[in-house]
């Protein structure tokens, strides 16, 4: 008997301009609808943290029980990584009060330690290794870390280091700038530079989401963080709409 063929794509999607576009838009609705619940509705950030949990356990449980990519479950799962990051960023870093350092320092060695385990126990973390469960439960635990890491990041360049919403935008727009022209201009690892790009997206929708939302005095625009959540699902929307993404091809030498 013919041995079955082997799944030649995988669950997540290609690493596109499109990708890196829905990307940015997510993690800043993650931040204004995070906001929106943990701020605007008076939940805290624990509570609000708890609902986004659920959200998340849910979402990457129906990713991974899905027989093939589908694009908006996909975006599902990753609005659901960007909202709890924001109020667990929050929470650890306000309520528990270890600051923007120690909060960034303490979910650094979390993403470092997720990114060492897979890498022990799948031999790979490129996306075009993410072709079992043991590798997407990976990859959704590391995307966790990672947003949540990019929030407090965000926080600590406009509040901390004090660069102001223009200056952190600038400062990280440069930095994902420079990932990519190292993508196509050096030989380093594609899936390092891919990790370092996925995680400089986060602190630049942070900033992004809290100068949309915040007051006008503290330097905002001081939108509606329903409003600015709403037209930032409905861009989103569109763009899944009006444009089709493929899933990454497999390569189990990855």
């Amino acid at each position: 008997m013919n041995a079955l063929p082997q799944p030649t794509a995988s669950k997540v999607p290609q690493v596109t301009l499109l990708f890196w576009i829905l990307k940015i838009v997510a993690t800043t609705l993650g931040e204004t609808a995070g906001d929106a619940v943990s701020m605007s509705m008076g939940l805290g950030y624990l509570a609000a943290s708890g609902i986004f949990a659920a959200l998340f356990v849910a979402a990457v449980a129906v990713q991974i029980a899905a027989l093939r990519f589908r694009a908006s479950v996909y975006w599902t799962t990753i609005v659901a990584t960007t909202t709890v990051g924001t109020t667990l960023a929050d929470y650890a870093t306000r309520s528990i009060g270890l600051g923007y350092a120690g909060g960034s320092a303490l979910l650094l060695a979390l993403l470092l330690a997720s990114i060492a385990l897979w890498y022990r126990a799948m031999g790979s973390v490129s996306v075009q290794s993410v072709g079992t469960r043991g590798a997407e439960m990976f990859y959704w635990v590391t995307i966790l870390f990672s947003q949540t890491l990019g929030t407090a990041l965000g926080d600590w360049s406009v509040d901390s280091a004090g660069l102001g919403y223009l200056g952190a935008t600038l400062i990280f727009g440069g930095l994902l700038l420079l990932v990519a022209a190292a993508y196509f201009r050096t030989r380093l690892s594609h899936t390092l530079l891919f990790w370092a790009a996925f995680v400089l997206t986060r602190p630049l929708g942070a900033v992004l989401g809290d100068f949309l939302d915040k007051p006008v005095a503290s330097g905002g625009l001081a939108l509606s963080r329903y409003g600015a959540s709403a037209v930032l699902l409905f861009v989103m929307v569109a763009c899944l709409t009006l444009f089709r993404q493929p899933p990454a091809r497999l390569d189990q030498r990855a």
